[in-house]
């Protein structure tokens, strides 16, 4: 019998127009987290017509596949792709750019979900393996909480699996190449803001009767970054950014604002130094702003987990994509990412490893989350394979 992923090779490059023209089609109609209305319908569709079963509505608009092997095998096994876009207005001029006003796929899931939508059609035309496959379409990934919403809704619990596998593209890496590593490959990404309130007043004439949230906002801004090179571990990793500085208004330059605000990101790969990020930042905020006779309010918001691979599993991913593309072209020891990815949620309930796949290099530069950013329909093939072979490797193939 045909060894299941040659087998799919073979498919795939018969399939690949099809998939090209579905990948653009999503990119065309990019949804926003949660309002995946159309895009859940579209792979709900395409799974039914190739005979996977179906459950939809899987943490709202999430959608799971079921794919049961013809050999014997108790094992599941989850793949996650996620499907939402982001808030961008795309300036690609391509053909097939969106057609939603402010709405983008710049981040590549059109081209996620398409790789998983190959992989369930090779999967269900030829299930030669032992065990079952989960193919977990997720909504919401861009920080509106898919993958905590799909956990909540019992994701494991009715779809039980052994590993978790996930797969993003990389901008800037080329095609032919994939890449993970063990233990903390991406960060928890983390919001704060600070809200510094005093009695504001008449910057020209009487300020000296003003208590000046300004002049508190101004320390605070020199003070927080210090938090990373005087508070963190040099062996350790951090960052923290201000994104926000607003207060006052430029039509009336002469009054002293009574409340200003400033908010940033924070970012870390372990609990103890998140923990240490947000008491300094609240540290911080109170005690310049009582220095100057101010308030301060601090919101800090934890809004991810950092996404840590499971040693266990990292080797299944690398031989897989080796199985793919090579060993010499799997990097298995990739530099960490201060960038952000729900599927770390999942990881913290199930076994699992996430890795990269080239995206090629682009003349223009174009990176995720820009608007000049598209997904290259050239590696759909390969993703697809890929996680063909993590179904041959976990679930067992014929020789």
């Amino acid at each position: 019998m045909t060894d299941l992923l040659e087998d799919a090779r073979a498919r795939l490059q018969r399939f690949h127009p099809e998939l090209t023209a579905i990948r653009r089609d999503i990119h065309a109609h990019p949804e926003m987290g949660m309002e995946e209305v159309r895009t859940s319908a579209l792979v709900a569709a395409r799974l039914r017509e190739w005979g996977v079963e179906v459950t939809e509505g899987v943490g709202k608009t999430g959608v799971v596949g079921t794919i049961r092997g013809r050999r014997p095998g108790q094992r599941a096994i989850g793949l996650r792709a996620d499907m939402d876009a982001l808030a961008i207005h795309e300036e690609t001029g391509l053909p097939h750019a969106s057609q939603n006003h402010g709405v983008m796929h710049a981040c590549g899931h059109d081209g996620h979900t398409t790789m998983l939508l190959g992989a369930a059609r090779c999967l269900a035309e030829n299930p030669d393996f032992g065990g079952t496959v989960h193919l977990i379409f997720q909504p919401a990934e861009e920080g509106r909480g898919g993958a905590r919403a799909m956990l909540a809704d019992g994701l494991f619990e009715r779809f039980p699996c052994d590993a978790v596998y996930g797969l993003h593209n990389s901008p800037g890496v080329p095609v032919g190449r994939f890449a993970t590593r063990r233990g903390a490959m991406l960060a928890a990404g983390d919001r704060w803001s600070v809200t510094f309130r005093g009695t504001g007043g008449h910057g020209g004439s009487t300020p000296h009767l003003a208590t000046d949230a300004t002049v508190a906002l101004g320390y605070f801004l020199l003070a927080v970054q210090t938090i990373v090179s005087r508070n963190i571990a040099s062996a350790a990793q951090a960052v923290i950014s201000v994104g926000y500085v607003g207060g006052g208004s430029a039509e009336s330059p002469n009054v002293m604002p009574a409340e200003v605000t400033v908010a940033g990101t924070a970012r870390s790969y372990n609990e103890t130094v998140r923990d240490t990020l947000e008491r300094r930042v609240r540290e911080l905020a109170a005690s310049l702003a009582a220095a100057q006779g101010c308030s301060a309010e601090v919101t800090y918001l934890r809004r991810g987990t950092a996404l840590v691979n499971h040693d266990e599993a990292v080797p299944v991913a690398m031989a897989a994509a080796a199985a793919v593309v090579g060993e010499e072209h799997v990097d298995g020891d990739v530099t960490p990412s201060t960038g952000g990815e729900d599927f770390a949620e999942m990881l913290l309930r199930c076994r699992g490893a996430f890795m990269r796949i080239g995206n090629g290099i682009d003349p223009k530069g174009a990176a995720l989350h820009t608007p000049i950013y598209d997904f290259n329909d050239e590696i759909i093939p390969m993703g697809a394979a890929y996680w063909v072979a993590l179904v041959r490797e976990e679930l067992g193939f014929a020789e």
